[in-house]
């Protein structure tokens, strides 16, 4: 089963989206949002993922967290933020054959999904 985690309005997963749907990959998309996300998937996605990947310090949720959360950020403090606010994780995440992938591009998910150019 392909899983891709993320949220709705995000420009980045309607293009992953769009190229798994092009492809006709069947996939299972889950709307951190809607569907919520918990600690112990969190925890799976940081078995292969680091935190500090994981961590959208690019986003506008990232940008209008009081300096004191960006301050000395640890693992722990984190998860804690993207618990609280799943717009922190990067997107999308990407569950293909039990390995976990960040973000989009269509090479590489070319080459994840064993698809020639």
């Amino acid at each position: 089963m392909t899983r891709i985690y993320g949220i709705k309005n995000c420009d980045t997963i309607k293009k992953a989206r769009k190229w798994l749907d092009q492809q006709q990959l069947s996939h299972q998309y889950i709307d951190y949002r809607q569907d919520g996300i918990d600690a112990a998937l969190l925890a799976e996605f940081m078995q292969q993922l680091q935190w500090q990947q994981l961590l959208n310090t690019k986003g506008t949720t990232y940008r209008a967290l009081p300096d004191a959360d960006k301050q000395d950020m640890t693992a722990e403090k984190a998860v804690a933020l993207m618990l609280a606010q799943p717009a922190l994780i990067k997107r999308p995440v990407l569950e293909h054959n039990g390995q976990y992938h960040l973000g989009f591009s269509e090479q590489n998910y070319q080459t994840i999904f064993g698809i020639s150019a």
